[in-house]
């Protein structure tokens, strides 16, 4: 195999395959990058049997080919080398890299033993890249953190013909967000559980790349979604299980409401939280006018802030950790945040609050974010 190509090209391409790399692997062979060159064209994939991604470049190849190398290494390579066109040869077991007067050898890994990247399934429909992006940075950070309950871990995504609905919970916290998107199969309706992490890693991959082709295929044994735009494919597996209910638990009315500045809001819990332990609420207490932040860090440090609100219905005090509250202001695109309370009909567990959109103190958003929150039982 003998290529040339252009170095930023090829840098952009190798970022974008090894970006979905799992950081460890029982497999070694996994953490490779197959090269295959073809025709004056060059695909770069990667697969570890849950997550897959093809990216495909121009280039000035000589000799056709494929080849197997360490996908981290090369990409530090790649980024690192002068700008100038490359080339690249096999000679043997190994890979040459030339740009320049910098050169590179590489020892080949085991091509054979290389599984086969999954075919994408049928377009299910299109969505805008820079709205799906947005949509997921605000929903996917609802998602568990932890593997005890592999389906917390994923993000909700639900088609009809018309809007994805995407929603993620870890039982202490529900986003959700719809997008509307262009379906193009005669079944409209669908459903998928995809890792939080890898839809973080594929939203911010395809942001930039115009309308994104998904394909969704739960039924059968493929058990993939796919994602493509342009000269990118990624294929994610789905995670099998049932998915919490939590769509009920929005009100569908809210009587007893706040309307706060969101930056107002996100600096001053950050602020006050500078004396807290990790984990621990802080005291929110709403007045008519006046929303009271108070902290407290043990026997070594209390804070205590203030900032305007506007207050629809009576005073409400709630603990809430802050930086639970902060990915959920995080969320928020407009100047001011509502911030709503609901009615428990427990006494003894606190009523959560509802984060959304409010473009104004007098006017609603149409944004449909929703960040529900479930506060902390007060300090006695």
């Amino acid at each position: 195999m003998k290529f040339q190509v252009n170095k930023d090209v090829l840098n952009e391409a190798v970022s974008f395959a090894v970006r979905l790399l799992p950081q460890r692997t029982t497999l070694p062979i996994l953490s490779g990058i197959l090269i295959e060159a073809d025709a004056n064209a060059l695909r770069l994939s990667v697969f570890d049997y849950d997550t897959s991604a093809q990216v495909e470049i121009a280039a000035k190849v000589e000799e056709s080919g494929r080849v197997l190398v360490s996908g981290r290494l090369m990409a530090e390579i790649v980024s690192k080398l002068p700008n100038s066109s490359v080339d690249f040869s096999t000679d043997g077991s190994k890979v040459q890299v030339n740009c320049g007067s910098a050169k590179f050898s590489l020892l080949t890994m085991p091509i054979d033993e290389y599984p086969s990247l999954p075919e994408i399934p049928a377009t299910s429909g299109s969505v805008s890249g820079d709205d799906f992006a947005a949509a997921i940075s605000q929903i996917a950070v609802a998602a568990s953190k932890e593997d005890v309950t592999p389906v917390l871990t994923t993000v909700l995504l639900e088609t009809t013909k018309e809007n994805i609905s995407l929603v993620a919970t870890d039982r202490y916290r529900v986003a959700i967000q719809d997008i509307s998107w262009k379906s193009s199969g005669s079944s409209t309706e669908a459903s998928a559980l995809i890792p939080a992490k890898t839809l973080q890693e594929i939203a911010k991959t395809f942001a930039n790349q115009g309308e994104i082709s998904i394909s969704i295929n739960p039924t059968d044994d493929k058990n993939l979604i796919a994602f493509k735009a342009n000269n990118r494919s990624v294929t994610s597996r789905l995670i099998k299980g049932n998915f919490p209910a939590v769509k009920t638990l929005f009100p569908e009315k809210i009587e007893n409401f706040a309307i706060v500045n969101t930056q107002d809001l996100m600096d001053s819990t950050r602020r006050v939280s500078l004396v807290l332990e990790r984990e621990s609420p802080i005291k929110f207490s709403f007045g008519s006018q006046e929303l009271n932040l108070e902290a407290a860090g043990g026997e070594t440090a209390q804070a205590t802030e203030s900032i305007n609100v506007q207050l629809t219905g009576s005073d409400v005090v709630v603990s809430l950790k802050p930086q639970f509250l902060i990915d959920g202001l995080a969320g928020v695109k407009t100047e001011f945040v509502k911030i709503g309370f609901t009615n428990s009909d427990n006494p003894n567990r606190p009523s959560p609050v509802l984060i959304t959109n409010h473009s104004t103190k007098e006017k609603e958003s149409s944004d449909s974010y929703m960040y529900l929150l479930q506060p902390n039982l007060l300090g006695r």
